[in-house]
């Protein structure tokens, strides 16, 4: 039967899983394909490097479905912890944001669609066309600024049940918190108030990197305590 420990690093394996590949799909495909404020050029970019986009969409779909595994697994680990805190780490984690990201990958699609000109959008022109993929692939920010939200409000039962454990540091608990905020303030600052972006987006980066340690150390030290040897919950 599998211990808590090795359960701690079953999860640790699938945060870390994610935790590298997400990068890649939100923040570098973006930045080598838009071009801010310029649906012209994002549209050449498209055209030059379809196959970096549809890599980011499969990035997103392969960490969105590791995110499946990551959430499950936590419970398992935390279910005997807090087992209200943990249903609401599922629903926080998964049950929301994870479809919300699945059907986001429609608006990247739509925007190679258009700059690829099928034949069934001649009537519509390329400068409109391009201007279109444009907004496609800005609405497809918006969508992850909208997933975001749950991006942070899952952390913050996660962290709450980190504490709680006694088999993991609550430092780590804290931690989780903080990034939690970090993460509904960049998406506040996004999608309500967009002038304070400038000033609250750097901020709230650096709080969401508190995320960072609980990524590392459930696998390289599992769990730690006298409680790390019990057997894991069903």
């Amino acid at each position: 039967m599998r211990t808590i420990r090795q359960q701690a690093r079953n999860a640790g394996l699938w945060y870390l899983a994610m935790g590298l590949t997400a990068p890649v799909a939100l923040m570098y495909v973006p930045g080598r394909i838009i071009v801010r404020g310029d649906a012209v050029a994002t549209a050449a970019n498209i055209r030059t490097s379809e196959w970096l986009l549809r890599l980011g969409i499969g990035t997103e779909l392969f960490h969105q479905a590791i995110a499946v595994f990551l959430v499950f697994s936590l419970y398992r680990l935390f279910k005997n912890v807090d087992v209200h805190q943990a249903r609401l780490l599922v629903a926080l984690g998964a049950l929301v944001s994870i479809p919300i990201m699945f059907m986001n990958i429609v608006n990247q699609l739509a925007a190679i669609t258009l700059v690829q000109g099928a034949p069934f959008l001649a009537p519509i022109d390329t400068a409109q066309r391009e201007a279109l993929a444009y907004l496609f692939l800005t609405m497809h920010s918006r969508g992850i600024d909208a997933a975001s939200i749950f991006w942070g409000l899952w952390l913050f039962p996660f962290g709450v049940l980190v504490i709680k454990s006694g088999f993991i540091p609550r430092v780590l608990g804290m931690l989780l918190i903080v990034a939690g905020i970090g993460y509904l303030g960049a998406a506040f600052a996004n999608l309500v108030i967009p002038a304070w972006k400038p000033v609250v987006g750097p901020v709230a980066m650096i709080l969401e990197l508190c995320e960072l340690p609980i990524m590392f150390w459930p696998l390289i030290w599992g769990a730690r305590g006298e409680r790390a040897k019990e057997p894991a919950p069903l």
